[in-house]
């Protein structure tokens, strides 16, 4: 059970990180493939060293640093290095190549780009390199395989602050990419990130006795989400760079009790499971979660048959809204098999019919979001008009249902809308 205290109460992920070292500092916050661990304060300490590092390399408050990297304990400990000086940092994504990349570094006037080299057959400092010859000025490229740099950590000033009834600056930005459009630059703040990190612990009732698993890309923006949700119950975690069954043995060495990512994640799982029912491929599972795709209802049913648990607890968020909705493990089957799981702590959801008028229980519209978790806006100004409305809510392009009994139910994009002799049908419905 997660309770609000002075730990979960921090103003920023820096701070975050440091109440939870003080209070846990022994405890395992993140261990590898390879056995390497980091205990809580030794995360800490770690990011803090890395952090007089950076700042030797004239890194300060407000500066911007870009970087493509994989799941490792390293990107774990760049990422809060930076929170602690308080950089404006932008994950992507690895499968971004040169015009994404580009795009994103020149918008956020990167001073530094880091990458890990050459990772799964892909030279990611050739496309550095390439990148940054054609900025003015060009940003610094640093390689993840030589090392962070390190530094005393009594040079670094005070870490950034939050004044309480202040607006918190910007600290992380993410960009989605169309086939066509430049990318959009979604714009975060810690604050909006650990709403949403907060709001999954407080769904999924995680607990210091919870093993998890960070087995997709840290890039993504669930990365952060998910180190708060670790950091706020103080719970250990297990990383992998790539996601495949060979990372099992792994898993079951270390108890891990919650596994997820995505629909293809369970479908994996179950693929894998159904080699040899006796055996099972994760025996101290205690639930599967996450997001990203739909979820055919029977497969709730299948994972809990046939692998164990509470079966898929399965959530619903974006870029811009990391965490919307979530299922809990106190659920019914029901709406653990038929629904996206209720709004998360603080998030206030409505449905808006094609009307403009606001749906009722069971009406379908647009699902819009409003609360601590949503977005601070695009980079680029021009699309924030369209984007929220008079209300202030997100206008999320999803089309979905709010139950009578508070869950969320998606089904399809507003987008894929079509009039059909002054009606107006989904394209999911004219295919099925």
């Amino acid at each position: 059970m997660v309770t609000r205290d002075w730990i979960t109460d921090a103003a920023t992920l820096w701070e975050l990180v440091a109440r939870r070292a003080g209070a846990d500092p022994d405890g395992v916050a993140l261990v590898d493939e390879q056995e390497r661990q980091l205990t809580l304060s030794g995360l800490r300490d770690r990011a803090e060293t890395v952090a007089a590092g950076l700042y030797r390399f004239g890194l300060r408050e407000a500066s911007a640093v870009s970087w493509q990297l994989p799941s490792r304990i390293d990107t774990v400990v760049l990422s809060l290095a930076l929170a602690r000086l308080g950089v404006v940092q932008n994950p992507i994504i690895h499968l971004y190549r040169e015009r994404e990349v580009a795009f994103a570094l020149r918008q956020t006037g990167a001073s530094m780009f880091v990458v890990p080299g050459m990772w799964r057959g892909f030279d990611y400092t050739d496309l550095a390199e390439r990148v940054t010859a054609g900025l003015d000025p060009s940003p610094r490229v640093l390689v993840l395989d030589d090392g962070l740099p390190e530094g005393d950590p009594s040079v670094l000033p005070p870490a950034p602050e939050v004044q309480p009834g202040c607006d918190a600056p910007v600290r992380w930005i993410y960009y989605t990419s169309g086939s066509t459009a430049d990318p959009k630059g979604v714009q975060h703040t810690d604050q909006t990130l650990m709403a949403a990190g907060r709001g999954l612990a407080y769904a999924l009732d995680m607990s210091a006795d919870d093993i998890g698993s960070i087995a997709f890309p840290y890039a993504h923006i669930a990365g952060p989400d998910y180190l708060v949700m670790v950091l706020t119950v103080g719970m250990s975690t297990v990383i992998v760079e790539a996601f495949s069954m060979d990372v099992l043995p792994f898993f079951r060495k270390h108890g891990v009790t919650m596994v997820g990512g995505s629909t293809a994640f369970y479908v994996a799982y179950l693929a894998e499971q159904r080699k040899d029912p006796s055996d099972p491929i994760l025996p101290t599972l205690r639930l599967m979660t996450g997001g990203g795709a739909p979820k055919p209802p029977e497969i709730h049913y299948e994972v809990q048959r046939e692998i164990g648990g509470r079966g898929v607890v399965h959530g619903y968020g974006m870029t811009e809204v990391p965490m919307i909705a979530n299922g809990s493990p106190h659920d019914t089957d029901e709406q653990l098999a038929n629904t996206d799981g209720a709004p998360i702590r603080d998030a206030e959801v409505r449905v808006v019919k094609l009307d403009g008028g606001l749906a009722g229980p069971d009406e379908e519209g647009e699902l819009r979001v409003r609360g601590p978790m949503v977005m601070r806006g695009y980079t680029d100004p021009k699309l924030n008009d369209e984007a929220f409305d008079d209300a202030g809510y997100f206008r999320t392009g999803d089309l979905g249902k709010l139950r009578a009994d508070g869950h969320v139910v998606l089904t399809g994009r507003l987008k894929d809308v079509i009039i059909r002799k002054g009606e107006n049908v989904s394209a999911k419905e004219i295919e099925d």
